[in-house]
């Protein structure tokens, strides 16, 4: 089993940056992908970024050229840095982490970009 924790999040300006991170605990020896999926209320969960255990990353059009995903040497730990910060990236944001092709989830950490 692995257990995935979110931290970081936030109230910021827009125009501001937050830096998110997420670690990955347990069985975690067979972990590869690792990402964060976001939520904003009355709305579908949709993808934001992930990133292999090799450091590949794949961003969401959204989020393209804004947020950065990086991977701890250890694997364990994901960070997503946010710039630019929109009003529209007001959400719940969530961390995965895959073992076995199953994404294991966080609780989440609020993020509110706001005046």
């Amino acid at each position: 089993q692995v257990q995935v924790a979110e931290s970081g999040g936030g109230l910021v300006q827009p125009g501001g940056s937050l830096r998110l991170s997420c670690a990955a605990s347990g069985s975690i020896f067979s972990v590869t992908a690792m990402g964060w999926y976001r939520q904003a209320p009355g709305m579908e969960r949709e993808f934001v970024a992930t990133i292999s255990t090799g450091g590949s990353t794949n961003y969401a059009d959204s989020v393209k050229g804004r947020f950065t995903l990086s991977r701890d040497n250890d694997k364990n730990t994901v960070h997503l840095q946010m710039n630019s910060l929109k009003p529209e990236d007001t959400a719940v944001y969530y961390c995965y982490a895959t073992l076995r092709g199953y994404r294991y989830w966080g609780q989440g950490t609020q993020v509110t970009v706001s005046s």
